[in-house]
């Protein structure tokens, strides 16, 4: 038997029955946005001392109670590796927009070293969420690794914007960080295979291939991703390929096995407890950002929560998704109430 599908009166009905298909629920209703012809893309100006430029942001869902903008790590690399959201935060009713920082692969790279600044980067932010309208009563801001430092600097200027802080596999200190690595590094990683890693940083040659067939197995599915490398997830491969080294070394250093750039002393330990809003820290066992750094960072800010990942390393968004997806998203819902 044939079933026939007809427009009428703006309903879809079909001819059994003539039963109209459902409304589409609250969180897929693009009613009102400007943004459905781009699928949630928007190009956003940013004005700098070296001019204007576009950085790419993407929304998905519709809450307007909830709004979540994702900072990426790097800094230099992009949005892409954190795509693993999509699998879940739409059912949790979440509203989250994806966002490359100025230099990354989707915004504008403008070849101009003194842009690759954090106070530039924390009025970068400011800039994006006016122009994405989120304010005090809807705004939740997360930060994974680089993201999470730019996070906590975000929320020191603007926390009256804020309604909830997610600060991921980032510690408040980055001299804290190089001494907790390097402790790591001597107790976990074969002597030899350190010593030639740090020769090659030391003579920079970070670009011989060596050096990552070194990395690979003894940092990254230790310590970055505890995937082996060939069943990497693709948007991680993806990001990897896309990450600028104009910023990324500037800022970071050329060294995967500690901070070297401009952020070296970067330190907030002592103005944590500055931020009001509710915060959520993530750490993880597995991760060369110290575990009980960021739990006790937790206890340091006004009003947090601290979430461990016992099988997570820096990406435990990935190795440790069943711990790190449920108590995020339970710490928003919680914020949200």
């Amino acid at each position: 038997m044939k079933t026939s599908i007809a427009l009428a009166g703006g309903l879809l009905l079909a001819s059994c029955g003539a039963r109209p298909i459902a409304e589409p629920q609250p969180y897929f209703d693009n009613s009102g946005r400007d943004d459905v012809l781009s699928g949630g893309v928007k190009m956003i100006p940013i004005t700098t001392s070296k001019g204007t430029f576009h950085v790419w942001t993407k929304r998905v869902g519709s809450n307007p109670r909830i709004k979540v903008l994702l900072l990426h790590g790097g800094p230099g690399f992009t949005h892409e590796y954190l795509e693993c959201f999509d699998s879940h935060f739409p059912g949790a009713g979440i509203e989250y927009y994806y966002y490359d920082q100025l230099g990354s692969f989707y915004s504008d790279q403008p070849d101009e070293p003194s842009l690759w600044d954090l106070d530039r980067f924390v009025d970068e932010v400011e800039q994006v969420r006016q122009a994405l309208k989120l304010d005090r009563d809807n705004f939740y801001l997360y930060g994974q690794s680089w993201g999470g430092l730019l996070a906590i600097e975000y929320a020191l200027a603007h926390q009256d914007h804020l309604k909830g802080l997610i600060i991921s596999n980032m510690v408040s200190s980055i001299p804290q960080y190089n001494a907790y690595a390097d402790k790591l590094f001597k107790a976990t990683m074969d002597p030899a295979v350190l010593a030639e890693i740090k020769k090659l940083e030391a003579t920079k040659t970070t670009d011989d291939p060596r050096y990552m067939a070194l990395l690979i197995p003894h940092h990254y599915e230790k310590h970055v991703i505890r995937i082996p490398y060939a069943s990497w997830p693709e948007p991680v491969q993806r990001v990897f390929k896309h990450m600028n080294p104009k910023v990324y070394v500037p800022m970071q250093g050329p060294s995967e096995l500690g901070a070297s750039g401009t952020l070296e002393h970067w330190d907030r330990s002592k103005d944590l407890g500055k931020i009001t809003v509710p915060t959520l820290t993530i750490g993880a066992a597995h991760d060369t950002m110290d575990p009980e750094h960021m739990k006790w960072m937790s206890t340091e800010v006004k009003n947090g929560r601290y979430l461990y990942c016992p099988n997570g390393s820096h990406l435990a968004e990935y190795d440790d998704p069943d711990h790190y997806f449920p108590g995020l998203i339970a710490f928003i819902k919680d914020v949200d109430k």
